[in-house]
């Protein structure tokens, strides 16, 4: 495979088994607490073919009428969204190398059907931090690029337990999701991958 981008770092493996089963219940947790729903394109109303929801003190969400955009509640039940697992921090404080305390975890949960264009994340006031991304469950081929939309891309899987650091010169990165690999996981049981990603959003 190709050399990452400068900044991206891709960590195969780093929860084993039982780390996901434990990110896994605390996820359910948060689930229960903050639904999962369907976030909506910005002017056109489309569906995102992703579930999705939030954990600490922000979350990000987006709809037809205000677009992207980091809010403290839940865009349905207008509840907080719950706390953030000490887990995840655990995993925040091994790999992002940020004195910082993320404020975020946006939890996205792909269907085998379900894709994530090529983006950037930069709805954040604060673009120096990196972003950590945990995948669970089921494979997916996961696109990066550069910080220009036109430039060249390389895609590679992630597998359940991996991470991936967006940092320095690859925090604005594009990246997405190509595709789900049904059944390469037993972690989730009804199958699907969930993906975690951890930012901070105030500078």
């Amino acid at each position: 495979m190709k050399a990452l981008p400068k900044g991206i770092r891709h960590l195969p493996g780093f929860l084993d088994r039982q780390g996901q089963e434990k990110l896994v219940e605390a996820i359910r947790a948060v689930v229960v607490e903050a639904p999962l729903y369907v976030p909506a394109m910005p002017r056109t109303g489309k569906p995102l073919s992703v579930r999705m929801t939030n954990c600490g003190a922000l979350g990000w969400v987006t709809d037809k009428e205000r677009g992207y955009r980091y809010q403290p509640g839940h865009p349905v039940t207008g509840r907080p969204w719950p706390a953030m697992p000490e887990s995840l921090l655990d995993i925040w404080h091994a790999v992002s190398g940020s004195p910082k305390e993320p404020q975020a975890c946006l939890v996205n949960f792909y269907a085998p059907e379900a894709r994530m264009g090529l983006h950037q994340d930069r709805d954040e006031e604060d673009l120096e931090t990196p972003v950590v991304s945990i995948s669970l469950g089921d494979s997916c081929l996961f696109r990066v690029g550069g910080r220009e939309r036109g430039e060249g891309t390389l895609s590679f899987k992630l597998a359940s337990g991996d991470v991936v650091v967006l940092g320095g010169e690859g925090r604005l990165a594009f990246h997405g999701v190509d595709r789900i690999y049904p059944g390469t996981s037993t972690l989730l049981k009804s199958g699907g991958r969930i993906n975690l990603t951890l930012r901070r959003v105030t500078a």
